[in-house]
This record gives C-alpha cells, sequence and structure tokens, in this order.
C-alpha cells in the first residue's frame, strides 16, 4: 500500500519536471538551428546539423563576455552582501532578541511586498544625488537591501529557535558576542546560509526591471538587460533569439547545478529542524 501511495507522488514529480525541461530543450535546440531550416521545418523539428553563427552573431553584437562580467560581479557580490547583511541582523533580531523585534520584523515583512515599480523613481534619483548613476556599485547596493530584507526575515525565525544552552555554554567558556556569532551560530546555520547565497544570486542574475533603470551605458548592462535590449531593437531572427535566451539562462543553470548539492542539504536540514 505504501508503494502504491507514492505512485501518484513521483507522477507528479515527473510531469513537474518535465513541464520544466521541455521549454529549456526547446530553446537549446532551436538555437543550434539555421533560420532556413527554423522556417521550413518549424520549432518542434531536430536540427541536421549544429548551426552556431545565431550564438556568434549574439555574442558578438551585445559583447556578451562584458555582459557576462558584469551579471556575475553584481550577482555574486549581492549574494555574498546580502546574506552576511543578514546573518548580522538576524543574529540580533533572533538571538539578541532586540526590542522592538516583533515591529522590526514587520518592516522586513513590508520591504519585501513592496513591487519594484514603486521603488523606480525615489532609487533613480537617490542614485543621481550621490553620482552613483550608472555605476554597478548601485544596483549591487540596491539589490542587496533589498535581498537582505528577506534573508533577515527568514534567518530570524531560524535562529530565533537556535539553542539557548549552547549560547549560554560558550558565554560561561568566555566567547563575546562576535566569537559566538562566527564560532557557533555561522557554522550550525551554514546549511540555510547556502540555501540564501544560491537564492540571492540566481533572483539577481534574473533582475530585469531596476539595471534597465539604473545601468544605461553599454558596459555596464547585464546579461538580462541585454536580451531586452536587443529585443526591443526587433533585430534578430528566431534562432538568434532562441540562442540569446540560451546564453541568457545557461550561467544560472550551470551556477545552480555547481550549488546543487548544498542547496539540497539546506533545505534536507530545515525539514529536520
Amino acid at each position: 500500500m505504501t508503494a502504491l501511495r507514492r505512485y501518484p507522488v513521483l507522477i507528479a514529480l515527473g510531469l513537474a519536471a518535465l513541464f520544466m525541461v521541455v521549454p529549456f530543450l526547446i530553446v537549446a535546440v532551436n538555437a543550434v538551428k539555421s533560420p532556413a531550416e527554423y522556417s521550413q521545418n518549424g520549432p518542434l523539428s531536430l536540427p541536421h546539423g549544429l548551426y552556431l553563427d545565431g550564438l556568434k552573431d549574439f555574442w558578438q553584437r551585445v559583447d556578451y563576455s562584458q555582459k557576462l562580467v558584469n551579471s556575475v560581479l553584481i550577482s555574486g557580490s549581492v549574494a555574498l552582501l546580502a546574506t552576511a547583511l543578514s546573518v548580522l541582523n538576524a543574529y540580533a533580531i533572533g538571538i539578541g532578541r532586540i526590542r522592538g523585534r516583533t515591529w522590526v520584523l514587520a518592516f522586513f515583512v513590508l520591504a519585501n511586498l513592496l513591487p519594484q515599480e514603486a521603488l523606480v523613481y525615489p532609487l533613480y534619483y537617490l542614485s543621481k544625488e550621490a553620482g552613483l548613476y550608472d555605476t554597478r556599485l548601485s544596483v549591487i547596493i540596491v539589490f542587496t537591501v533589498i535581498q537582505s530584507a528577506f534573508g533577515t526575515y527568514l534567518l530570524s525565525a531560524v535562529l530565533g529557535q537556535f539553542p539557548r544552552e549552547i549560547i549560554e555554554a560558550a558565554r560561561i567558556d568566555g566567547a563575546n558576542k562576535w566569537q559566538i556569532l562566527v564560532r557557533i551560530v555561522v557554522p550550525v546555520s551554514r546549511p540555510t546560509l547556502g540555501v540564501l547565497l544560491v537564492f540571492f544570486f540566481i533572483w539577481t542574475w534574473n533582475e530585469f526591471l531596476l539595471p534597465l533603470v539604473m545601468l544605461i551605458s553599454n558596459n555596464n548592462q547585464t546579461v538580462s538587460v541585454a536580451l531586452g535590449v536587443l529585443q526591443g531593437q526587433r533585430l534578430m531572427d528566431a534562432t538568434m533569439t532562441n540562442a540569446a535566451a540560451l546564453l541568457g539562462v545557461l550561467p544560472a543553470i550551470v551556477f545552480f547545478l555547481v550549488f546543487q548539492r548544498t542547496l539540497t542539504r539546506g533545505i534536507a536540514v530545515g525539514a529536520v529542524k
């Protein structure tokens, strides 16, 4: 009976994986298909050979190597800084038990509920006044704050359940607050921090609106912005559009696969807790 009950769950998981993989496979197939073959046989046909001119043309047209460096730099910096800031905030709220803890958490929840469209106007003029407009640093600062709001809310709940006996034992042994954070809290919370790191990187990589507004120079734009700008110019055929989509999503998939074990371990630990 137990085995029979598992079949619907396995079927649902298989269908979910199929619906996620099939669109990516269609994009990958059409990215290596010539325009003539695409027009003749349609998007669902298999290519007779590898046509890489679409990938090469898109790479050269947008200077993809520079866009890739910008996206990796921004996403990686945001992931590291937002995770570190989330740990510091959550340590003060969840373990330090600062005054007004409920109101502070409510503020972070409100920050997560604000749409980015409401932030475009004030962030634009604030960056202009601060002399940071059209710099990668401005985008890093903005998304570090945005992502750390979610990270603080999540980690506060996790650290709020942290065993007080361990902390008290460390204090008796003479450890100060920083030593408790670095030597006890962070190592124990490493799986959860790994999950946040992966999510922050992927979320920032996929951001489009704020980088589009804040980064107008071609040398500072990210991969997602380059894709949107080229689509607006209507200079690409169907195969180059698929090539652009493939190059845009492939680095994020590679990053996810590299840190898949970290993500799985963090989710499993959270489920056990």
